[in-house]
Parts: C-alpha cells; sequence; structure tokens
C-alpha cells in the first residue's frame, strides 16, 4: 500500500518540523544528538491525517512506509474469516506502527485509527541506512520492537490467566498509564476513545461480559467513566484489583 493509496489518508503538505516536534519537549521520551535530529529530519518524508475508522495498515498487504504516531490513538487488529476481532494493542503518540511490515514484507495485522490521527511517514527502504549509520537509532527501533513484544505478552497473561475483574482493571491502568507519561492526563481526567466493544474485543469477552465486568470495577470507586472522560480515583484501590500496578519507567524511553 502506498501513502498516495490509501483514500483515507490525507497529506496536506504541512510537515511539522523535527526541532519544532511536540514529543521532544515530553520528559518521558529520550533527546535525539544532533546528528541524529538530522537524519530523522531527512528520514521523515511527510505527515499523513486520518480521521477515526481509517485503516492505513491492512492485514496481508504490502507497505512502502512505516509510521510514527504524533497525535491520536490507533489500534492493530487481526479479523477472523467469521468477523470476530481481535485487537492485540493500542498505539499512543511517539509508538512506531508498520515496523513488522518492514521485516517481513506482508503485515500479518491491521492498524486502525481510533480518533483523529497524525502519522509522520517514514520510507521503510531507509530502514537499512537507519541501522547501518546510525547504531544509536538502530537500538531505538529495536526497542520499540522488545517493548511491543513485552506489551504483548501482557495482554496473553491478561487473556490467559486474569480474571474478567483483573483484565478489565489491567487494561484501563494500562491506557492511563501510558496517557499519564505522555501529558494526556489532566486533572485526574483521561479523554478516552475506548468504548466497551474495544474493550471487549481487546480482552476476548463478549461485549454482555465487559459491560457486567465493568459496572463491577465502577461500584469499586477506584474510577470514574461517564462518556469519553475516564477519571482514575484510586489507582492503589484499580492497582489491587489488576493484581498488580504498572512499573514506573526508569529512564527516557526512545522513539524515532
Amino acid at each position: 500500500m502506498s501513502l498516495m493509496g490509501n483514500p483515507n489518508g490525507k497529506p496536506n503538505g504541512q510537515v511539522t518540523p523535527c526541532e519544532q516536534c511536540p514529543l521532544r519537549r515530553l520528559p518521558c521520551l529520550r533527546e535525539f544528538a544532533p546528528d541524529e535530529l538530522e537524519f530523522v529530519k531527512r528520514f521523515k518524508t511527510d505527515e499523513l491525517h486520518l480521521d477515526p475508522g481509517a485503516t492505513f495498515l491492512r492485514e496481508g498487504s504490502r507497505s512502502d512506509q512505516l509510521f510514527t504516531v504524533l497525535s491520536g490513538w490507533a489500534f492493530r487488529y487481526k479479523v477472523l474469516d467469521d468477523g470476530r476481532r481481535q485487537i492485540l494493542n493500542f498505539a499512543l503518540p511517539a509508538d512506531m506502527v508498520g515496523l513488522q511490515g518492514a521485516v517481513m514484507d506482508e503485515m500479518e495485522h491491521s492498524v486502525e485509527a481510533l480518533t483523529p490521527v497524525v502519522l509522520c511517514v517514514l520510507p521503510r527502504n531507509r530502514l537499512y541506512e537507519l541501522y547501518s549509520q546510525f547504531p544509536s537509532l538502530a537500538f531505538d527501533v529495536t526497542w520499540l520492537a522488545a517493548r511491543e513484544e513485552q506489551l504483548i505478552d501482557e495482554h496473553l497473561v491478561s487473556i490467559g490467566r486474569r480474571t474478567a475483574l483483573e483484565r478489565v482493571a489491567y487494561l484501563l491502568l494500562h491506557l492511563y498509564h501510558r496517557a499519564s507519561e505522555l501529558g494526556m492526563v489532566k486533572d485526574g481526567k483521561l479523554q478516552f476513545p475506548i468504548t466497551q466493544q474495544h474493550l471487549a474485543d481487546a480482552l476476548g469477552m463478549s461485549l454482555v461480559h465487559t459491560n457486567k465486568t465493568l459496572k463491577r470495577l465502577l461500584v469499586t470507586k477506584s474510577i470514574r467513566w461517564q462518556g469519553r472522560t475516564f477519571e482514575m480515583l484510586d489507582r492503589g484501590a484499580l492497582a489491587e484489583l489488576a493484581g498488580g500496578d504498572i512499573p514506573q519507567t526508569r529512564s527516557r524511553r526512545p522513539f524515532i
């Protein structure tokens, strides 16, 4: 799939300069060295603006690009032959998506925009140049791939061993933690685009079971979820329900 071949994508000709990238101001993300920044400026070729519901990577397709999420939420998913959907993970700003297609030639999952999304477009044919010329950035890409594997490990633990209440509590805690690191939480409140159907598809539960489990969680008064606003009321209580809190990041993490 090429960038211009995606009818849902809107390159607008206005590209955020890497020096002014809003992600670079976040304390959770590492600084680029001057030569790294110069390379990333050349590595980035465009920005893609997507509406909610747009699929910008599709299972079984080849992509000439990989992407870094500049703003917005997306999710990775697979669909079975009978239409059942399994959400694999959620992508937030600074996450890289499409790396699998750059390594395996064809995507083995799809990626859909959950909110309006802005993507930094990175050409896959220059990935070897990154690895050969900038070992520090190559490590960053490897770190991002390893982190994705870690997230999938936790997801597998949830589906395989956590109870329904633990699954819901852990996923909400996990997403809140990630959003909080990125400065998306204000006064304990997060603008939350995820629906109960997304939770069900991510946790391998029916919508009815998810709804009943979420009601049990709301009764604990550890969270409040009204409309598209998620509020953390008692993180300790939510972490106890989830079977443990999310480990705090010890250092500034990479992004490309």
